[in-house]
């Protein structure tokens, strides 16, 4: 028997049809005249489906690989060597998009005439949307906080954390709402680390910090052509996110419009990219966020009835952190822990005023401004343990304004702003030392503690 596949024809038909790759020929006008197996398989097209029909069958709007093939056959001169080598997109039987990289060879008659071609193509999809979802991770990622776990033991708390656990155990969609800083991102990591959906994408997308005429394409993706400047395919979030979770705060600043497109997706499962007519089913949980009154910007026009509707099946409130008085020490230790990491300066204490000063803060921009507080704090400090000084200025001095109550007789006077400064700025050099510190001001340290008392004295006392 004849094993040499260039002597035995059966043998090379054999082996065509066992390739993962896909084999195919064409005569000169681009009709495909025999299609492997590998080329059923990729692309759905079984042979009785293609054979004898043009090549441009595998075509779609957006999806003109072989094009290519058929101009190859009309003028094969520029390529060397009559081969052609082309990534392309194309349209499978199903309507998915898919990535091909192929090699195009033209066969040639007795009178050196173009007869047609032989090709083989190998699937890139699978490559090519991995490499895009990862390009859109990395995005993401650019924006993440460092901080990943929600932290209290109050009774308000502990309600979120019930109310998250409920959550992840079933795809509802989900609103969170709370002031700004508060940690809803972290609630719905939370959920999505809970669910089933913990091993597949988790993306965050905050709708108010992208222009309205951007943030469309950055959801659900474009193609070639689709406006200015979209010079190739991209896909959004949802198609990146697939099998995932979706987080989308603020979403109380996105328009009628874009509202009623993500209603359709929420009740169809389907997206449509910028500039296509054809809907892509996509399977992805929805957990959505607003600091803002929902139902007012409904009462106001701004945010569909229908809309609100649907995203509000399941609400979880994250409570500011003024409320929460007691989790503050909880969460200046957990953070202080994180920045000995992230500055290798191990500083595991903080003096009692500090932590008395960072619990009476009234915390307008909530978990978000004391983990700033802290990380201000590991850049001034000096010794090994956090002191008064070492906080941000609005926080060591919180304006005296705030809830001023008539001075009673025996209530000291606040000192003047300047003495405030010479104060600090003298137990910034000495570390803390209030004897020294007392030295380069050229008062005593009795007088220096009245100071420092007066300074640590709220102002409605």
């Amino acid at each position: 028997m004849e094993l040499d596949f260039r002597k035995n024809p059966a043998i090379l038909s054999n082996m065509v049809d066992v390739m993962a790759d896909g084999v195919f020929t064409v005569d000169a006008k681009g009709h495909i005249i025999a299609w492997s197996s590998g080329a059923a398989r990729i692309t759905g097209y079984s042979s009785q489906d293609i054979l004898g029909k043009s090549c441009h069958i595998l075509e779609g709007q957006n999806c003109k690989g072989f094009r290519i093939l058929t101009e190859f056959l009309d003028n094969p001169t520029p390529y060397p060597w009559g081969i052609c080598n082309q990534e392309c997109k194309v349209l499978g039987k199903d309507g998915r998009e898919l990535y091909l990289f192929g090699n195009v060879s033209i066969i040639r008659d007795e009178q050196g005439q173009v007869g047609g071609a032989v090709g083989t193509f190998t699937d890139l999809t699978s490559f090519i949307l991995n490499n895009q979802k990862i390009a859109v991770l990395e995005e993401q990622a650019k924006s993440r906080e460092s901080f990943q776990q929600l932290i209290g033991k109050s009774p308000a708390m502990q309600e979120v954390f019930r109310r998250l656990r409920l959550a992840a155990q079933s795809d509802v969609t989900v609103l969170l709402t709370g002031e700004s800083g508060t940690g809803k991102e972290l609630a719905a990591r939370a959920i999505h680390t809970l669910s089933d959906r913990n091993d597949k994408p988790f993306f965050a997308i905050n709708c108010s910090a992208i222009p309205e005429t951007l943030l469309e394409s950055e959801l659900f993706g474009h193609v070639k052509g689709a406006f200015t400047g979209a010079i190739r395919d991209k896909i959004g979030v949802f198609q990146a996110a697939d099998g995932g979770t979706l987080f989308l705060d603020e979403i109380g600043d996105t328009s009628p419009l874009l509202q009623l497109k993500l209603l359709r997706v929420l009740q169809e499962s389907e997206i449509r990219r910028v500039g296509d007519d054809r809907g892509m089913r996509v399977n992805v949980r929805l957990i959505t966020a607003t600091n803002r009154d929902l139902k007012v910007l409904m009462a106001e026009g701004t945010v569909r009835e229908d809309f609100y509707y649907r995203i509000h099946v399941f609400e979880i409130t994250l409570p500011p952190l003024r409320t929460r008085r007691e989790d503050i020490p909880l969460l200046v230790h957990h953070f202080m822990a994180a920045n000995s990491k992230t500055f290798g300066r191990e500083i595991g204490d903080i003096a009692q005023d500090a932590l008395q000063r960072l619990t009476d803060h009234n915390w307008p921009g909530n978990v978000r401004e004391l983990k700033n507080a802290i990380e201000h704090a590991f850049v001034t400090v000096n010794g090994d343990c956090l002191t008064l000084w070492d906080l941000p200025s609005e926080i060591q001095c919180p304006p005296r304004s705030r809830n001023l109550k008539p001075l009673s007789a025996n209530t000291e006077p606040s000192l003047p702003p300047e003495e405030e400064a010479r104060i600090a700025e003298a137990l910034q050099q000495t570390k803390g030392n209030k004897t020294e510190a007392a030295k380069l001001l050229g008062v005593s340290r009795v007088t220096l503690w009245k100071k420092i008392k007066q300074l640590q004295t709220p102002p409605n006392a």
